[in-house]
């Protein structure tokens, strides 16, 4: 039994760590699907549909084979504290996380949520690379 944590905010996302998991997954795993929103000005009705729809392309994908669970916060926190804290409260074994090309001025900021998790994380991170770029 193995429990992972996969961070999303979109169905490209999602598909990609679906992917991902595909070949790792055991019918006694657990994946907790969260998707993180700060809330307030900064997240809107469209935003909260997208994270839905992201959640709901996980339970879709790995359903029919382990237990997923999925978790929108709105709750005014940055997206890595959520995962963060969401991951010491499940125990999980394993955080993943998608990362994307970033442009030159990009680059000078590795994907905050991605870097704050690889270095706040005492858990493994998978770190799966997702088509285009910022």
């Amino acid at each position: 039994m193995y429990t992972y944590v996969v961070g999303t905010d979109t169905v490209d996302t999602s598909a990609a760590l679906c992917d991902y998991l595909d070949g790792r997954i055991d019918a006694g795993d657990t994946v907790h699907a969260v998707n993180s929103l700060r809330g307030g000005r900064r997240t809107d009705a469209e935003a909260v549909r997208d994270g839905e729809d992201a959640l709901n392309v996980v339970q879709s994908r790995l359903g029919a084979r382990a237990t997923v669970e999925t978790h929108q916060f709105v709750r005014a926190n940055d997206p890595d504290e959520d995962l963060l804290a969401h991951a010491e409260v499940v125990d999980a074994d394993e955080l993943v996380l998608g990362v994307r090309k970033r442009n030159p001025t990009g680059k000078l900021v590795f994907g905050s949520t991605t870097q704050a998790v690889l270095l706040g994380s005492p858990r493994p991170v998978a770190v799966v690379p997702l088509d285009g770029s910022e």
